[in-house]
């Protein structure tokens, strides 16, 4: 596989300079608003991200961004932290089964190229088992954005979130579900039609149920050696570099998840975490103000970035899978 000047630059610009992927993830926006209270103003959802962009991109290569409240944020990180910007609608259509996808009206890879962005992310829920016509229509829907990302010459991120309608994917009973759903969208997505340059994955397995975890509740889906497994076995579908994204759980389970992956002999490239790194900190804010989350952000924020990028020490430069020996 060969990387563009374009794609190469995007990747150097958001990676360490071991090739690493240590980003921090800030785009969330439905989520985000129902988090501050339902439907906050628009100058209350930019201060929060700019305050996590000042305080905590020192220590990360990149944050991922979106340009409909994050832009402010983007212009105030630390020089030398790469910017990814998101190019979909938060959530997704809810008046036709299948999760499907839109683009954000008014924006396009040229303009999210031209408000600074070193690489574009999409994210897409997947099912392989949903219909022929639901994930044909994502397929379809991939396959433009990626050819639109190659006419721009831009690194595309792609992450994919896996579901199952009328299933909790909190519960036993996705969980058992879970690896073979990740394991099928990965050898999906590294295919070249898709032109995807980086894969944002999920941990393919529920450590709280991973019996033998500290993250254990106490109901198993699986051994130790299982999840190990199947850790392998999501990864080696992958033609692409991919990473891990932290799917909303404790900083703690998150780390957990990057060890145990290191553990299994797993080749990932980083991360794009966001709320393990940041949400134990919006209660402080709704309580006390700005001033005390950014203290909150400065102590806390900090120490859970921190040892993000120290479990990071696992990771694989993403050039390898380039065939390079360096991103130079």
């Amino acid at each position: 596989m060969a990387l563009t000047p374009g794609k190469l630059r995007g990747l150097k610009a958001v990676s360490n300079r071991q090739g690493i992927i240590a980003a921090l993830a800030m785009d969330q926006r439905g989520s985000l608003q129902k988090a501050l209270g339902g439907s906050p103003e628009k100058t209350k959802l930019e201060n929060f991200k700019t305050a996590v962009a000042e305080e905590l991109t020192p220590h990360a290569s990149a944050i991922l961004l979106d340009p409909e409240w994050g832009l402010p944020a983007a212009k105030r990180r630390a020089k030398g932290s790469g910017l990814l910007l998101a190019y979909e609608k938060t959530g997704y259509d809810t008046a036709e089964p299948g999760r499907l996808p839109d683009l954000l009206d008014f924006w396009s890879v040229r303009r999210l190229k031209g408000a600074g962005a070193d690489c574009v992310k999409i994210l897409l829920y997947y099912n392989s088992l949903d219909s022929a016509a639901i994930n044909g229509r994502k397929q379809a829907w991939i396959e433009r954005v990626g050819a639109e990302c190659t006419a721009q010459d831009i690194t595309f991120f792609l992450e994919i979130v896996g579901y199952e309608d009328g299933t909790d994917d909190k519960s036993l009973e996705y969980a058992r579900k879970k690896p073979r759903i990740v394991q099928a969208s990965t050898a999906e997505f590294t295919k070249s039609q898709y032109l995807v340059d980086i894969l944002k994955v999920e941990v393919p397995v529920n450590l709280k149920y991973v019996e033998g975890t500290k993250a254990f509740s106490g109901t198993k889906a699986y051994s130790r050696q299982q999840a190990m497994r199947w850790f392998l076995e999501a990864a080696e579908v992958s033609t692409k570099p991919f990473i891990y994204l932290s799917g909303g759980v404790s900083n703690a389970e998150f780390i957990e998840a990057l060890e145990l992956a290191g553990e299994s002999g797993v080749k990932f490239s980083g991360v794009l975490c966001g709320r393990a790194t940041w949400k134990d900190g919006i209660p402080v804010y709704q309580k006390d103000g700005m001033d005390s989350f950014r203290r909150w952000l400065n102590e806390e924020g900090v120490n859970n970035i921190l040892r993000v990028n120290q479990a990071l020490k696992a990771a694989t430069p993403w050039y390898g899978m380039y065939g390079v020996a360096s991103a130079a």
